[in-house]
């Protein structure tokens, strides 16, 4: 958004230590939704991109509007594709959407009794936003049934207050991204995400450990299809619902061998596959995204995207996902910004003159490259100048490319 020529201003609430660089940070917490508003009113802010999803759920986009600010981000109906699986799938079946099949619980009697017309794997996921942590894949009747009973426990917290069961689907994931001002549609681009912890994809499910884009496993034929009937079917069915969608739909595709899926959908540009998204733009985004917010997508340029990759590393502190290690110390991050390499912060903060960790997910360490084997090396050369000795970080960020660019002769 600072990049953008048409952005005189720009404004981050409540901000970080690295986009303080970028914007004037605002001492207003993402939930405060009455402080954010008056913030608007104070500095004469007539665009607001909302990036996390629990705003927008909460129906922060709404309230702008009524007080005749732009926003780029749905209304609290329309983020209910994030907010809520069950809304999502739900909407998919009306609309013959090709998704998973699935049921939709309230109590863990009901959820144990429609296990049984689910073969082994199985996903269960939290209905309600859980931070990309609320999705068990299970792989015996036992851990579904442990699942069920820990998310109508409260492991999620109110997310779980419902449960969705789904049919487990084979294939390769995939991320496919699309700008709607509430009628029309824009593609966005593509990236691929790694969801588990651990190399190999082992362990939990995270907010994701690091991403790259583009993802060729989506190719052009295949994106058209997900335009045309998942993202295209979506918008239509929210619109005639009275409840249209303005904003990115940022679609999580299962790539079957009957065609694309939808997994689910967020109702933002998400983290990790933001950074690498972004790092690949090269146009006036500001001025995009008002074009979305004010139902002039028709009249717009398509995005103009640079050749290549970009790939994205996430540094994580210790104990993520479950407790992670706060306050641990940061150095070497301008070291490590060099060669075009950026460093995004996500969970930092400042103690004195010093960076340290305060969230789960700490850094993005994004590079970009003519192939992923390039972009790969350039991110982990990155990560290797950062001192972070209470955070740790997949080493394998885009190991299916590389195969993929090995087998095929590419670098090594």
């Amino acid at each position: 958004m600072a990049q953008s020529p048409s952005c005189r201003k720009l404004y981050a609430a409540p901000g970080n230590p690295g986009i303080e660089a970028f914007a004037e940070c605002l001492a207003v917490a993402a939930d405060d939704l009455d402080g954010l508003i008056g913030a608007c009113a104070a500095h004469a802010i007539d665009f607001v991109v909302v990036g996390p999803e629990a705003p927008l759920v909460a129906g922060l986009a709404d309230r702008l509007r009524a007080k005749g600010v732009a926003v780029f981000g749905p209304g609290a109906a329309a983020a209910q594709l994030e907010g809520s699986k069950g809304f999502t799938k739900d909407l998919c079946a009306r609309a013959g959407i090709p998704t998973a099949a699935y049921v939709r619980c309230t109590s863990a009697d009901e959820a144990l009794a429609a296990l049984t017309d689910f073969s082994i794997p199985v996903v269960i996921k939290a209905d309600g936003l859980a931070a990309g942590k609320g999705v068990v894949i299970a792989e015996t009747r036992a851990d579904a049934e442990a699942a069920i009973a820990d998310m109508f426990d409260g492991a999620f917290g109110s997310a779980g207050a419902a449960v969705v069961i789904e049919e487990f689907m084979t294939g390769e994931e995939a991320s496919f991204f699309a700008l709607s001002d509430g009628t029309n549609v824009m593609a966005f681009g593509s990236a691929q995400d790694h969801k588990r912890v651990g190399d190999g994809d082992v362990g939990p499910n995270t907010g994701g450990m690091g991403a790259y884009s583009p993802a060729p496993v989506l190719t052009p034929d295949l994106e058209a299809q997900v335009i045309d009937r998942i993202i295209r079917p979506t918008v239509a069915a929210l619109a005639a619902e009275g409840t249209p969608y303005v904003g990115v739909l940022f679609a999580g595709l299962m790539l079957t061998d009957a065609g694309p899926k939808l997994i689910e959908y967020n109702a933002r540009f998400g983290d990790p596959e933001c950074q690498v998204l972004m790092m690949r733009y090269t146009g006036d985004l500001a001025a995009l995204l008002y074009a979305a917010a004010t139902g002039a997508l028709a009249t717009a340029s398509p995005p103009a995207f640079a050749s290549g990759y970009a790939l994205t590393v996430v540094m994580a502190a210790n104990g993520y996902p479950a407790t992670p290690e706060k306050g641990g110390a940061i150095d070497g991050i301008a070291e490590a910004e060099s060669g075009g390499v950026r460093v995004f912060h996500a969970g930092t903060a400042r103690d004195g003159d010093r960076i340290v960790a305060a969230g789960g997910r700490v850094l993005n360490v994004t590079a970009t490259g003519r192939t992923v084997t390039e972009a790969q090396q350039r991110a982990y050369a990155a990560v290797d100048r950062i001192d972070f000795a209470s955070g740790f970080c997949r080493r394998d960020i885009g190991w299916r490319e590389v195969a993929r660019e090995t087998r095929s002769g590419g670098e090594a």
